[in-house]
């Protein structure tokens, strides 16, 4: 099987969450999150930049509530 842009970009993504796995959110796309799943989101991305900047909010959303989870427990 040929290994497409769209699989490439998608391996390019995967490592990036799992190199920044503990930047708060990141930690997400990495446990919970299929390649079927990281292609729909980034949609038209033809640069990793691109892509991550489509994952982006939603990181942020997921490390803010990470950090507010952290904040609470004491």
């Amino acid at each position: 099987m040929e290994r497409g842009p769209m699989s490439t970009l998608i391996e390019q993504v995967k490592q990036y969450a799992l190199d920044h796995y503990t930047d708060g959110g990141w930690d997400v796309i990495v446990e919970c999150w299929s390649d079927a799943e990281i292609a729909e989101r980034i949609g038209d991305a033809a640069t990793l930049e691109q892509a991550l900047d489509k994952l982006r909010p939603l990181v942020e959303v997921w490390a803010d509530r990470q950090a507010d989870a952290r904040n609470s427990a004491f």
